[in-house]
C-alpha cells in the first residue's frame, strides 16, 4: 500500500485575507456602509447635544461623550441584522428603511431636546395628545443642519436603483441574522455587566446615570440609551416599592435638611389674605425692569416692585412634564420625577400640597388653566392635590384664540370675572399660555415700539409677547383693585420656565449687536410676592421653583410643622444657605462642604422615589 502525501495545500497569505474580506464587503457593501453612516451620524448627534442649545456642532465637547465605538457599533448592528431575513433588493431596502428610521429618531430627539433639554422616552410618546396644535412649534425647532442625517439615504437609494441588478442576487441569511443579534446583544450587555454590576461605577464609569441624560447618552449612544430608558419605562411602570433602606434614607434626608433657624418678622405677615398664584409662561428675570429704547417691557409687572418682595435669583427646575412641572412644583414642593411627566405617569398621587394646607386654614380653593384639563393631565394631577375646584378652556369662552388656546386678553379678563365671586378666603391657581413659543403674536396685538432690525427677529417677538400678556396681567390686577379685592389679596407671580433662551439660543446668537443684558442665559425666573402690606424688597438668594411654596406658606401663617418634613424646597425668607439644584442634577450656589452639596443634589433622587411610591398617601 503506497502512501500518497498531497502537498497542493497552500496556506493563506495577507493577500488571500485581503482579497477574502474585499468579498465580504462587495457582498454585504449597503450593510458595512449602513453602520459607518449611522455611526458617523451618532456622532453628529452627540455633538450636537454637546453645544447645550443642540444647534452646532461641538466638537471641542465630543471627547466627553464618545466613551465606546465597539458598543455603538454593535447597538447598530442589532438593528441592521433584521435586514438579512430579507432577500433580493427587499435586503438593501431593509437596510434603508432601518437607517431612515434611526436617523428620523434622531432628528425628532433633537427637536425635543432643543425644546427640552431631555429626550423623547416612552413617556413622551405616550402623551402625544399634548402634540395638538404644535405644529409651527415643532417646525421652528428644526434647523438647516438636520439635513445632515437625511442625506446618506438618499445616496444610498441612488446605489441600490443604479445597480439593483446586482442587489437583485442578495440571499436570505437567517443564520447570519441570528449570529450578528446574539453577538452584538451579549457585546452591549457585557458593557453595561462590567460598569454598573462588576465595578459598580467605582472607577467613575456608569453605563448609565439618572440626573445626566447628556452622559447616558454619551455612554449608551443615541439608539442604546432609548434601549434603557424603555427598559425603565416598563421597569417602572409599577408603582415603587420602599424597602427599609429606602425609609432610612428619606427620613435621614429630611433630618439633615436646614431647621431650626430663628423666625423673622415676615412669619404669618399675610396671614389670611387671599392668595392668588399667577404661573406665566415663559417669562424670564432679566425681562424685569427692562427697557427697549426707553419702554418698559413688563411695566405692569415693574408697579408691583415697589410692594413686593423680589427674588431675582429663582432657578428653572421643570424636567420632562416642562410647563406641568411648574404647576407641580408651586404647589407641592417636590422635584418632578427623573423620567416622562409627573402628572401622566403619577395623575393620582396625594401630596401634603399649598391647597391641601390652605384648606386647613379655612380657605377655598380653585385652580385655573386656558386650555383643556388633558393637556400634559394637569387637570387629573390638580384635583388629586384637593383643590376644591379646577376649571379648563371649557370653563370659559373661546371667543378669542392665540398660538396654543385661549388669549391671555380673553382669558385674564373672563377669569377676574371668576375670582371676584368666590367664596374668601381663597387660594387659586392660575396659568396664562399666549406667551408660549414660537412667539408668533399676531401683529395687531404688538404694541412695542421696537427698532425695526429687533421687532423682526425672535428676540423681538419674544418682546412683544411678554408685552402682550404684562398688558392684561395690569387689567386683571386693576379690576380686582376696582372691585375692592385687591388690599386684600397677595399675588405670587412667577415664570414657569424660561423662554427665549431656552428654546432659541442659536438665533439669540445670529443677532448683533449683542447686549449683555438680554443675551446673557442665567437660567432664572423672576419670583414676586405682592400684597399691598408689603415694603418692596429684592433677594438675591439663589433658589429654585421648588422653594416657592415653602416661602409663601411661611407668609400666609401656615404653621412650620405641617410642611418642614415634606416640601423639598426651604423658605428663602428664613434660610442660611444659597443654592439651588437643576433638574440635571447641576449644583447651582455656595456650599460649605461636599456633604452639603451631596444632600442637596441626593434630593432629586429621594423626591423620584417619593413620588413613584405614592408616600403622601
Amino acid at each position: 500500500m503506497k502512501l500518497v502525501v498531497n502537498n497542493s495545500y497552500k496556506p493563506f497569505t495577507v493577500r488571500d485575507y485581503i482579497n477574502k474580506a474585499i468579498l465580504i464587503f462587495n457582498e454585504n457593501r449597503i450593510f458595512f456602509l449602513t453602520i459607518l453612516s449611522l455611526l458617523i451620524k451618532s456622532i453628529f448627534f452627540l455633538g450636537f447635544i454637546a453645544s447645550s442649545s443642540g444647534n452646532y456642532i461641538a466638537l471641542f465637547k465630543l471627547p466627553i461623550y464618545l466613551v465606546n465605538f465597539i458598543l455603538y457599533v454593535s447597538l447598530i448592528t442589532i438593528f441592521l441584522s433584521v435586514g438579512y431575513l430579507f432577500k433580493g433588493l427587499g435586503q438593501a431596502f431593509a437596510f434603508v428603511t432601518i437607517n431612515l428610521l434611526l436617523s428620523l429618531f434622531m432628528v425628532a430627539d433633537l427637536i425635543y431636546y432643543r425644546g427640552f433639554q431631555s429626550f423623547i422616552s416612552l413617556y413622551s410618546l405616550s402623551q402625544g395628545g399634548n402634540l395638538d396644535n404644535l405644529g409651527e412649534t415643532i417646525i421652528s425647532m428644526l434647523r438647516s443642519q438636520d439635513i445632515l442625517f437625511i442625506i446618506d439615504i438618499i445616496i444610498f437609494l441612488v446605489i441600490i436603483l443604479r445597480k439593483k441588478t446586482s442587489y437583485r442576487q442578495a440571499k436570505r441569511k437567517v443564520s447570519l441574522f441570528f449570529i450578528l443579534l446574539i453577538a452584538s446583544s451579549s457585546l452591549s450587555f457585557y458593557y453595561h455587566y462590567r460598569y454598573d454590576i462588576l465595578e459598580d461605577g467605582k472607577n467613575k464609569r456608569y453605563f448609565h446615570i439618572y440626573w445626566s441624560p447628556l452622559y447616558s447618552m454619551g455612554s449608551m449612544s443615541p439608539i442604546g440609551y432609548h434601549i434603557y430608558d424603555s427598559y425603565l419605562y416598563f421597569k417602572n411602570s409599577k408603582q415603587l416599592e420602599l424597602t427599609e433602606k429606602d425609609h432610612k434614607e428619606i427620613n435621614a434626608w429630611y433630618d439633615n435638611k436646614e431647621k431650626n433657624i430663628e423666625d423673622n418678622s415676615y412669619k404669618g405677615a399675610l396671614k389670611g389674605k387671599n392668595l392668588i398664584f399667577m404661573q406665566i409662561e415663559s417669562l424670564e428675570s432679566f425681562l424685569i425692569g427692562a427697557k427697549v429704547n426707553g419702554e418698559e417691557i413688563t411695566p405692569n409687572l415693574n408697579k408691583l416692585l415697589k410692594n413686593s418682595l423680589h427674588f431675582s435669583e429663582i432657578y428653572e427646575q421643570v424636567s420632562g412634564g416642562n410647563s406641568s412641572d411648574g404647576d407641580l412644583m408651586a404647589n407641592t414642593s417636590m422635584h418632578p420625577v427623573k423620567n416622562g411627566s409627573t402628572f401622566f405617569r403619577f395623575p393620582s398621587n396625594k401630596y401634603n400640597s399649598l391647597p391641601r394646607l390652605m384648606k386647613k386654614l379655612g380657605y377655598y380653593t380653585s385652580a385655573f388653566h386656558p386650555d383643556g384639563g388633558g393637556y400634559w393631565n394637569w387637570m387629573p394631577a390638580l384635583q388629586s392635590m384637593e383643590f376644591d375646584k379646577c376649571t379648563d378652556v371649557t370653563g370659559f369662552n373661546l371667543d378669542e384664540t392665540i398660538g396654543l388656546g385661549l388669549s391671555d386678553g380673553s382669558y385674564l379678563k373672563q377669569l377676574s370675572e371668576k375670582i371676584i365671586s368666590q367664596p374668601r378666603p381663597f387660594y387659586s391657581f392660575l396659568v396664562t399660555l399666549t406667551s408660549h413659543m414660537p412667539f408668533d403674536l399676531p401683529k395687531e396685538y404688538r404694541h412695542m415700539k421696537l427698532p425695526e432690525e429687533m421687532d423682526n427677529n425672535i428676540l423681538g417677538d419674544y418682546f412683544q409677547s411678554i408685552h402682550y400678556t404684562d398688558k392684561h396681567l395690569g387689567k386683571f390686577i386693576d379690576s380686582l383693585e376696582q372691585n375692592d379685592l385687591l388690599k386684600d389679596t397677595v399675588l405670587v407671580i412667577y415664570g414657569d420656565h424660561t423662554g427665549v433662551h431656552k428654546y432659541y439660543k442659536d438665533k439669540l446668537e445670529a443677532i448683533n449687536p449683542k447686549e449683555n443684558w438680554w443675551y446673557k442665559d442665567n437660567f432664572t425666573v423672576p419670583l414676586i410676592i405682592y400684597s399691598k402690606d408689603l415694603e418692596g424688597k429684592s433677594f438675591k438668594t439663589i433658589g429654585g421653583q421648588i422653594d416657592i411654596m415653602p416661602t409663601v406658606a411661611y407668609l400666609m401663617g401656615v404653621p412650620e410643622e405641617e410642611y418642614i418634613n415634606t416640601a423639598m424646597g426651604r423658605n428663602l425668607l428664613k434660610t442660611r444657605k444659597n443654592f439651588t439644584i437643576l433638574s440635571n442634577g447641576v449644583y447651582i450656589g455656595d456650599y460649605k462642604t461636599e456633604e452639603e452639596k451631596r444632600h442637596a443634589i441626593e434630593a432629586l433622587n429621594i423626591s423620584d422615589k417619593l413620588i413613584r411610591s405614592g408616600y403622601f398617601k
